[in-house]
């Protein structure tokens, strides 16, 4: 029997852009909600940035992810990067508003201010999910043209070629479960940070998930 190299060790066609750019709408849309709930202005500014950048990456290269050019590269690390401020902000202003009882003073009732956390939170979750995927082995366009031997991220198909596969290769559904799991665990789960930016991020962003969490509950109980 040949052992034939698994899709993540080969160059491939590349993963299509259509799960990350569903990602982002979602992301858009939650960051909209939030804004009006927490009085933030001009609240639509950076959804629209991230809008236009997004459409930008869409005609450009609307297909299979894997171009590698550098204004390419750079323009989807500036949408991660603008929706990351975004919601550092939002989370801050959230953190903030419960902190000195904000809330109270507009009026925040016990589920505006869960549904707004819960908005927080997935949205940081879906930020980290596509930080992962732009930067683990030089992201999605490296990645399929075998660019690196050597992952950030340790898949356990990685480790079971057996019960792997031979096509299966990481894309952005999984690394959004790796967010997901971060996040709600406060810890890896089954795929290991091997890089120490991967496991600096993935510390940075379970200590912004439990701190969310721990408040907003606290806070809603509290009120309630």
């Amino acid at each position: 029997m040949v052992d034939v190299l698994p899709a993540w060790l080969r160059p491939t066609r590349g993963e299509h852009r259509t799960p990350a750019a569903l990602a982002v709408l979602v992301m858009i849309g939650l960051q909209l909600k939030v804004s009006h709930a927490l009085d933030v202005r001009p609240g639509w500014l950076i959804p629209a940035v991230e809008g236009v950048l997004l459409l930008v990456l869409l005609l450009s290269n609307p297909g299979r992810v894997n171009r590698e050019t550098r204004w390419l590269r750079w323009l989807g690390l500036t949408l991660v990067a603008a929706a990351s401020v975004a919601n550092a902000y939002a989370a801050g202003r959230l953190v903030y508003d419960i902190a000195t009882k904000h809330d109270e003073v507009r009026g925040l009732s016990p589920g505006v201010l869960l549904l707004t956390g819960g908005a927080v939170w997935l949205t940081n979750v879906i930020v980290f999910g596509l930080w992962y995927w732009e930067l683990d082995s030089g992201g999605p366009a490296a990645r399929a043209n075998a660019r690196k031997d050597r992952p950030d991220f340790l898949f356990p198909q990685m480790t079971a070629r057996d019960l792997a596969k031979p096509d299966w290769e990481p894309g952005f559904v999984d690394y959004f479960y790796v967010s997901f799991t971060n996040a709600t665990a406060f810890s890896p789960t089954d795929t290991m940070p091997m890089s120490r930016w991967a496991k600096l991020t993935m510390m940075f962003e379970s200590a912004v998930s439990v701190t969310v969490v721990a408040l907003v509950v606290a806070r809603a109980i509290n009120v309630l």
